[in-house]
């Protein structure tokens, strides 16, 4: 049943133009690669269910962003959470479309998240047969601004119902929606459950982290090998040590912003590191590299994979679940109802084999240990605490300034 091939044809010589990968809305969300972005197709289920993945970050600290295509029973796709619309992943998406039916309906299923509300509008003028479906509370930071100003279809865009039996596609899919108040704006991501192959496509609720760089990432490797460096004298060479070993602290600058095996240089040596960096270049910011990881990194990075179980990235676990966790626990007691197999997420690793068990195990950080008992012991292993501390402290200050509200008890 499970079929995760790289599809061969679509990585030809036809789609190494520079120009297929193109993205000129890059300056509306500045991620690297910011104007030039690869898409990787990848069949999960056989002539059913396809991944598209690029690549985006900060600083080097690259991980996938991805887009699902599922294809309908009675014909024709159905796209979630769209990426970047570049020639090359458009001319894609159209090879499926010339097999298996148009694109029918396009989901976008979070509110705040620019990173995927920016490439909707324009992904869905691409298929101006296309039908669009976004969550009831849609807000935009540093401005508001309304849909249509984003690019979106204004006649085709439509609030999915509150009830997934309502929608145009609820005789194959079930979906819940999870709308967290934050006061300012709202946290919202649908959880998008098809039936026919047992499949779970979420957001961003759920993570869980490979040992190896993900294909997308290798295409370019540079931010890889950047990472790899002990220092900014040092010259990586391209292995796949090296890769592997620039991918794992790439995962904790991304999940924990400054984990503890991460110290800073004072000012003065970085400077000094600087001048005498074999590469200062724009591309290696000058030869700046503040930064070293003491020696037991590894032991950082295996805790946070947990040997590739399932969990919840620590930004959502101090930031945005701890503010309405009973809404949280109902919301994942729902979706784990669900008979799902294979749960595909818009970050890091996909497909995830894992049961609608191990998908709830992802939340028990939420609920407070009973009397006498532990939550531990229900298999959740929580993430260290040492680990944390940047971000639990960091939350704590912007609560004290009041931009962010103090967790729920």
């Amino acid at each position: 049943m499970l079929s995760v091939s790289l599809e061969q044809g679509q990585q030809g010589s036809e789609s190494l133009n520079p120009g297929d990968w193109s993205w000129r809305f890059w300056l509306a969300v500045p991620l690297y690669p910011y104007g030039r972005r690869r898409t990787l197709r990848k069949e999960v289920v056989k002539d059913t269910i396809w991944t598209f993945d690029q690549m985006q970050g900060i600083l080097y600290t690259v991980v996938p962003i991805r887009m699902s295509v599922v294809k309908l029973e009675k014909g024709g796709l159905l796209v979630y959470a769209p990426v970047a619309p570049t020639r090359e992943c458009i001319r894609l998406v159209k090879e499926l479309e010339a097999k298996y039916g148009e694109v029918k309906y396009i989901i976008l299923p979070t509110a705040s998240g620019l990173e995927h509300k920016v490439f909707v509008g324009p992904f869905a003028r691409c298929f101006p047969q296309a039908q669009v479906f976004v969550t009831a509370n849609q807000w935009s930071f540093p401005l508001n601004l309304p849909l249509a100003w984003l690019g979106f279809p204004t006649k085709r865009t439509h609030v999915l119902p509150e009830a997934s039996g309502d929608a145009p596609f609820a005789d194959e899919f079930d979906y819940e929606v999870l709308s967290i108040d934050l006061g300012r704006g709202s946290f919202e991501e649908v959880a998008l459950f098809h039936k026919r192959s047992r499949t779970l496509l979420v957001t961003d609720s759920v993570l869980s982290v490979q040992e190896l760089p993900p294909e997308i990432v290798q295409l370019n490797p540079y931010p890889l090998l950047f990472h790899a460096r002990d220092n900014g004298l040092e010259v990586v060479k391209d292995s796949e040590a090296n890769r592997r070993k620039g991918w794992q602290r790439i995962s904790l600058f991304a999940l924990y912003f400054s984990p503890s095996t991460l110290e800073t240089i004072g000012l003065g040596q970085g400077f000094r590191d600087a001048l005498k960096a074999p590469d200062r270049s724009k591309k290696a910011y000058f030869g700046w590299f503040p930064f070293r990881w003491k020696s037991d990194w590894r032991q950082s990075f295996k805790a946070l994979r947990g040997g590739g179980r399932l969990f919840v990235a620590p930004i959502l676990q101090t930031f945005i679940f701890n503010q309405a966790p009973r809404e949280v626990l109902d919301w994942a007691d729902k979706v784990a109802l669900w008979k799902f197999q294979r749960i595909i997420p818009c970050h890091f690793d996909a497909p995830i084999e894992a049961s609608p068990h191990q998908f709830r195990q992802a939340f028990t950080f939420l609920e407070k240990p009973s009397i006498g008992g532990d939550i531990k012991e229900s298999g959740s292993q929580p993430l260290p605490e040492e680990d944390l501390e940047f971000i639990r402290n960091l939350e704590e200050n912007l609560t004290k300034r009041g931009i962010t509200s103090a967790g729920k008890e």
